[in-house]
């Protein structure tokens, strides 16, 4: 089982989310330094990691259970932008379009084919009737 450093977790997390050590000191009542020693920690006393995770709007589970290689992961994951350099090769206005006519073109089929149904029934009817 690999080891868990509470310190170095905060200030990952305090850095993936962009807030810096003299925001963290103020939302808790400390100095920059305080936090520097606290980012230094191994271990931190669970009262007070869950003052740091509400100050940081994160669980408190991240950082106490981040390992090395599940920061690192997450960072990675965090930090790749290939997802918006796609490139699409349609124009999502012409396909929309394109549904809305078809969309279009089925409602005119069904409504001729509930106008036939209605003119058959008239004729059933008429035929009874005499």
């Amino acid at each position: 089982m690999q080891n868990i450093h509470h310190g170095k977790n905060i200030k990952k997390v305090r850095e993936i989310i962009g807030m810096k050590q003299e925001t963290l000191a103020t939302k808790l009542d400390m100095t920059q330094q305080a936090i520097s020693q606290l980012e230094q920690k191994e271990m931190v006393d669970q009262a007070f990691l869950k003052d740091v995770a509400k100050a940081m709007n994160v669980s408190t589970d991240i950082i106490e259970r981040m390992t090395e290689d599940a920061a690192n992961n997450f960072i990675n994951t965090f930090n790749d932008t290939s997802a918006f350099n796609y490139q699409c090769t349609f124009n999502p206005l012409e396909k929309y379009v394109e549904a809305v006519e078809e969309n279009k073109r089925l409602y005119e089929e069904l409504l001729k084919t509930e106008k036939e149904k209605f003119t058959l029934l008239q004729e059933k009817i008429t035929n009874k009737e005499s």
